[in-house]
């Protein structure tokens, strides 16, 4: 059996086992096994692209005409390394293997795989391998060959993990990131929420404030013209009008409220503080604007405020306002001309 029926019967395509003879030159078994083990995911190559196999013996004379000293040359050559065996020289020390080769071509891939580069005659005969001894030697190489792929389907595992880890760990990554976008979205929409609210809940009472200037102002207007038709002058209109605005008065300092020399306040100076702690929220209001707009106002400021659950109280004088209370005015309630409330 030749050397490229033994690699096809291991199971080789037919292909590479004449690359792997054409690239060793014919060498001999091993070398194209070793060869093919070498290259086996390499493409193979066009044969009409490699250069021409060397010549066999007695090819280069029909080739091409020799003269005699040649011929007889390589005669002489071939008598001394054809039939001969080649065996590593006994004075290296390092290349003492003690391999046998049938001619220089096995000598020098010897060399080239092992460094040994010292080589002597030998007339000792190397006898053909027995059916067991090919057996043995085809065993072998079939194990070498299931070893190789063994090894190179570890290193293929371990790659296909590290590459299942790295798409993993990417896919995680962008997984988080679009976790924190949409938590960030999340926020800006909350955000935006309360800023709107906020917003809202101040257009409402700078309304309300236009409102009651406007109120006020009519009013003022009303009694002009009526002190106007009287005949009376503005003045005593307006002590007409302070019997009237007595009970309330009275009212309001029963209430805990103050007056100045028998003049009440127009506007009202507020400190409203949280029972949950923070930041006091300090503003000016008319005196007749009642508790509701003060809730509506708190509201406006912080999100933590909902006007129909909110309460006040006070510390000094020590009161709890009820939700009937916010209808009254702040002038009713006695909180003229500065109070401070608790929220909660």
């Amino acid at each position: 059996m030749s050397d490229r029926d033994v690699l096809i019967s291991m199971g080789f395509d037919a292909a590479r086992v004449d690359w792997a003879l054409r690239a060793t030159n014919n060498r001999g078994l091993q070398p194209a096994m070793d060869f093919v083990l070498e290259h086996n995911d390499d493409p193979i190559p066009d044969p009409s692209a490699a250069p021409p196999p060397p010549a066999a013996s007695g090819a280069s004379s029909a080739a091409e005409p020799m003269d005699e000293d040649e011929d007889e040359d390589v005669a002489a050559l071939r008598a001394v390394y054809g039939n001969a065996n080649v065996t590593p020289s006994a004075d290296d020390a390092e290349a003492k293997c003690g391999k046998i080769f049938k001619n220089t071509a096995l000598a020098n891939y010897h060399a080239e795989k092992s460094g040994h580069d010292q080589f002597e005659e030998s007339t000792e005969e190397i006898k053909p391998l027995t059916e067991e001894e090919k057996n043995q030697k085809l065993q072998e190489l079939r194990e070498k060959m299931a070893e190789k792929r063994a090894t190179k389907a570890v290193q293929e595992a371990k790659e296909a993990k590290a590459n299942e880890a790295i798409r993993r760990k990417g896919g995680k990554d962008m997984g988080q990131i679009k976790e924190d976008m949409k938590a960030k979205q999340i926020i800006k929409e909350a955000e935006q929420k309360r800023l709107d609210k906020l917003a809202d809940a101040k257009a409402r009472a700078a309304i309300k404030v236009q409102i009651e200037q406007d109120k006020r102002e009519r009013a003022r207007k009303a009694a002009e013209e009526k002190a106007r038709r009287e005949g009376r002058a503005l003045e005593a209109a307006e002590s007409v009008a302070a019997p009237s605005a007595a009970p309330a008065v009275a009212a309001s300092s029963s209430n805990g409220g103050s007056t100045v020399s028998g003049r009440d306040f127009k506007d009202t100076r507020l400190q409203i503080r949280m029972a949950s702690g923070g930041t006091p929220y300090t503003t000016t209001l008319p005196s007749d604007s009642t508790l509701r707009e003060v809730a509506e106002f708190l509201a406006g400021q912080t999100l933590a405020v909902d006007v129909e659950t909110v309460s006040f109280a006070q510390h000094f004088p020590r009161k709890q306002f009820s939700p009937s209370d916010f209808s009254r005015t702040l002038r009713e309630l006695g909180l003229t001309p500065s109070a401070v409330l608790i929220a909660s």
